[in-house]
């Protein structure tokens, strides 16, 4: 990784960590509406109402531009969806990162820099329902610097910390179309333990599932 370095983060790396947050979260856009299509229930609203509005009105057009609405809506559904949890985090942890993450011991906050650049972000801090573990967040890097080790040299960053300050496990949430968080992490020795359903009302409905993944330590010393 040529001129990438692993730092904790500075009150000057504000806006940069800001925009690679959600710079990162809005490209989950296109495959979250995509996993929306492939679910079953989407499918059949669609095929009801292109079907219902064939027969009745004898016009291949209606049912085309009903269709389209609804496609139109499904996907201003999920852009609202992600662009209101990018709203909440700027306004919490990312509005002060240095008094959320740098404040206590067995929390922290590190950006990865390029040539004076910030390009990547992770961080963790104890899991307020898992005991004895600490919770890695806010991994992103840029899309143009990737492939080039930064989120492998992050996740060790981050268990490192946490062996440090002996605890036993590192755990991380992430999203269901997050399917190169998966391999990433999944290749640092990470364990899916469990998927289950966000809360929020359009999130059940379009089946927008997370996972949790568990790194043992213990189990850690072939990614070290």
């Amino acid at each position: 990784m040529a001129n990438i370095q692993i730092r904790k983060y500075k009150d000057e790396d504000a806006e940069a960590v800001k925009e690679v947050f959600t710079l990162g979260m809005s490209e989950h856009v296109p495959s979250s509406f995509m996993h929306l299509l492939k679910q079953p229930p989407t499918q059949m609203v669609l095929m009801c109402t292109f079907c219902s509005l064939m027969a009745s009105s004898k016009s291949f057009l209606l049912p085309v531009l009903a269709v389209t609405l609804l496609l139109a809506a499904a996907r201003q559904s999920v852009v609202y969806m992600f662009n209101k949890y990018i709203d909440t985090s700027l306004k919490k942890d990312l509005n002060n990162i240095t008094e959320t993450y740098l404040k206590e011991k067995d929390s922290c906050f590190w950006v990865a820099e390029c040539d004076g650049r910030v390009v990547g972000t992770m961080a963790c801090l104890p899991n307020e329902n898992t005991p004895g573990c600490l919770e890695l967040k806010r991994a992103s890097v840029r899309r143009s610097h990737r492939r080039m080790g930064i989120g492998k040299a992050l996740c060790r960053t981050v268990a490192d910390f946490t062996r440090d300050r002996g605890y036993a496990a590192v755990i991380l949430y992430t999203s269901v179309v997050q399917t190169d968080a998966h391999k990433l992490y999944e290749c640092m020795g990470y364990e899916k333990i469990r998927e289950f359903p966000v809360p929020e009302f359009i999130a059940k409905v379009t089946n927008f599932t997370l996972i949790e993944y568990r790194l043992d330590l213990h189990r850690d010393r072939k990614n070290n």
